[in-house]
């Protein structure tokens, strides 16, 4: 669905199916325009005739480096499959060498992968965002027999990522489809600030009466707005941590790539003075961040809203100090302001006031 969607995007079809054929898969290739649901879309077909050869992931590496590819489209390509491997090897307990890739290591799972990955290199494309992943309910009919959806190696691949089931009671992602998203998305979560430049519709197998079963691509160009994104809020009410273990709680949902984390004196039940935590976080750090609290606070309990974040563009202008080089912030209104790290440490190498090299970075911008 991929390797539709992004030809229906642009991507030249003749050169994915070259570039595949020089992988030597045997496979047989072709692009069709169908309807989904009323949606028109394009099929990306792999035929392949029945075998029971299983492939190792240091075979398939070595036909990747061998075919006829770009550097980047051969270097996405091998990562995808490495992290396919990992996740393989341990839901099935085994050194990743011996992982026998059956599903994911046909001929039509290779073209999918490297296919995605060639016409992401055609399309000059240099960050992907994902949204959130509907995996299917239902089971799946695998190698390995009858399995739950997602299969173990999505669920595996999937960990830490927003994912959700709708839909008929199918496998909507593949360890296949969760592979390219984990390994090649920047990030997850809604649609970013962009300059739409076309869309693309890969289509599935199956024509579902009641929803279009396509997976679309947007491409475009990064547009520095205004950014109005998603996030969730996370709080929880303590009253009997030490003071010192709430201020390293913050600094480890900071390095956990909390957005921001807030400490505000509250009175509870009883008369109790104490404290409520506030985490703002992307929606895909979401569960990582929940662990966190759990771990390194004594909450027993957690709420968690979704909210809107709003955030002016901005840019960095690196000034001349007295002391030495302080990055500024500056909004696309006009606002500014020193980078506080930069000025910290500077105050503490130089050993003057950090409030003096603060106004010294703000008269340096200023003048320039």
């Amino acid at each position: 669905m991929l390797v539709g969607a992004l030809a229906d995007a642009g991507a030249d079809q003749a050169a994915i199916i070259a570039a595949l054929d020089s992988l030597e898969t045997g496979a047989r290739l072709s692009f069709e325009r169908v309807k989904r649901c009323g949606i028109a879309a394009t099929k990306f077909h792999v035929a392949v005739a029945e075998t029971k050869t299983h492939r190792h992931l240091s075979h398939i590496l070595k036909m990747i480096e061998r075919a006829a590819l770009a550097d980047r489209a051969k270097q996405n390509a091998a990562a995808v499959f490495q992290r396919l491997g990992e996740a393989e090897a341990a839901v099935h307990q085994v050194p990743i060498d011996h992982v026998h890739f059956h599903e994911v290591g046909a001929a039509d799972s290779i073209a999918d992968i490297v296919g995605a990955c060639v016409a992401f290199d055609l399309l000059d494309v240099t960050a992907i965002v994902s949204s959130a992943l509907n995996v299917g309910s239902g089971t799946a009919k695998t190698e390995h027999g009858l399995l739950p959806v997602p299969a173990p190696a999505t669920a595996a691949l999937l960990r830490g990522r927003p994912v959700y089931a709708e839909g008929p009671a199918v496998e909507l992602t593949t360890p296949t489809g969760a592979a390219l998203a984990v390994t090649l998305a920047r990030e997850f979560g809604p649609l970013p600030p962009m300059a739409i430049s076309s869309n693309g519709y890969g289509a599935g197998g199956y024509d579902f009466p009641d929803r279009a079963n396509v997976l679309r691509v947007i491409l475009g160009r990064e547009s520095g707005a205004t950014e109005a994104t998603a996030i969730a809020v996370l709080e929880a009410n303590i009253d009997d941590l030490s003071p010192q273990i709430l201020a390293y709680a913050m600094d480890r949902l900071l390095e956990q790539g909390a957005l921001d984390v807030t400490l505000q004196p509250i009175v509870m039940k009883k008369g109790r003075p104490g404290t409520l935590l506030r985490v703002l976080a992307r929606p895909e750090d979401r569960e990582v961040l929940a662990q966190t609290i759990f771990n390194e606070t004594s909450t027993l309990g957690l709420r968690i809203d979704s909210a809107e974040r709003r955030v002016q563009a901005r840019r960095w202008i690196e000034v001349e100090t007295p002391h030495g080089k302080v990055r500024m912030k500056v909004s696309g209104e006009g606002a500014y302001a020193p980078e506080y790290e930069d000025c910290r440490r500077i105050a503490q190498e130089a050993g003057v006031p950090l409030k003096q090299v603060i106004a010294e970075a703000n008269f340096a911008y200023n003048k320039k």
